[in-house]
């Protein structure tokens, strides 16, 4: 049956650049979700809208007497219809590729029922009143979003770049144990930074910034033991990226090596404003920047797993999803 994107793919097409664009904008997008998501949480504005999917039981905006908070909140839904268009282009974009891409649809899509369900749980953490849990599972689901982008982001250069980044000699063959432990730390260390993230929002739920200005209830953990663990956590996260680092040979994985610096980097600075707004009974301003942080932390794990998972020691030249040389079309410059 032909749908109204398989009509559009059967009279117009788009070049690469379009959909490399959009799934870039897809993974600014949630960013941004994330950000603002704090910045609803740390002004107190987290009922600004009392009700869910109107603002109030009358209304779908805010009203003039709901002041900032309200303007605040609404302002965070709306980001999400953003968001919504731009997965669409994503989707649209990679349909309208001369060149099938699945992985990229694949992502897209998952992208747009995320965003439905992410909506769901903002909803929900509304009708329950700011329930630390489910503020936790609403930014959880947002880093699901995330996840999502970067995937449809990575897949979308993938198609056209060098598995290793890198178009010029033949990269030296790698004994296979030597690319399974490789495989097995860049495994590990999205686990560990997977665990950071989680304990982070239980610090987050025990903290003070509850998201509004009333006696809205914290968990009942102990915020400086978790932020300890917290605190632990990065440190093995550190350990492993620079383990990784200290195993991934120039050939082959180049492009591996300079994410994995990369994130070696994002993760100390990360690091750094952590512990500044320990120190400093948590400004706002600091919990929106290790928020901003966690987000780019959390991006930047995924690009080097991604990136080490695609990469094939021994061969030289593009390769598609299944290790297919591919042509490189003119004009298309390699992914980094």
């Amino acid at each position: 049956m032909r749908t109204p994107l398989s009509w559009l793919a059967g009279r117009y097409t788009l070049g690469a650049r379009s959909v490399r664009l959009a799934a870039l904008g897809s993974v600014t997008a949630s960013i941004a979700i994330i950000v603002t998501g704090g910045i609803v949480r740390v002004t107190g504005s987290g009922l600004g809208c009392t009700d869910w999917p109107m603002c109030t039981g009358e209304t779908l905006a805010p009203t003039a007497e709901m002041g900032m908070h309200g303007a605040i909140e609404f302002g965070n839904r709306l980001l999400t219809g953003v968001l919504c268009a731009v997965v669409g282009w994503v989707i649209i974009t990679a349909r309208l590729q001369e060149k099938p891409m699945p992985a990229v649809l694949r992502g897209s899509w998952a992208q747009f029922w995320i965003v439905v369900l992410n909506a769901v749980v903002g909803g929900v953490t509304v009708w329950m009143r700011l329930s630390p849990y489910i503020v936790a599972a609403h930014f959880l689901a947002a880093t699901l979003l995330l996840t999502a982008a970067v995937y449809t982001w990575h897949a979308a250069y993938a198609a056209y770049a060098d598995a290793d980044g890198e178009r010029t000699g033949a990269p030296a063959p790698l004994a296979p144990r030597s690319v399974a432990r490789i495989r097995a730390l860049s495994t590990a260390l999205v686990a560990v930074t997977a665990l950071l993230v989680v304990v982070g929002t239980l610090a987050t739920g025990s903290g003070p910034h509850a998201g509004d200005s009333s006696d809205v209830a914290r968990m009942p953990f102990d915020w400086t033991g978790v932020t300890v663990v917290h605190g632990v956590l990065a440190g093995a996260t550190l350990v492993l990226a620079g383990a990784l680092l200290s195993v991934l040979p120039g050939d082959g994985f180049g492009a591996a090596r300079r994410k994995t610096a990369v994130f070696l980097a994002v993760l100390l600075g990360q690091g750094l404003v952590g512990l500044v707004q320990s120190l400093t009974a948590l400004p706002s301003l600091l919990v929106l920047l290790h928020l901003l942080g966690a987000a780019l932390v959390w991006t930047g794990v995924l690009q080097v797993h991604f990136t080490v998972r695609r990469a094939r020691p021994g061969r030289s030249g593009p390769l598609g999803d299944t290790g297919t040389p591919l042509p490189r079309p003119r004009g298309a410059s390699t992914y980094v």
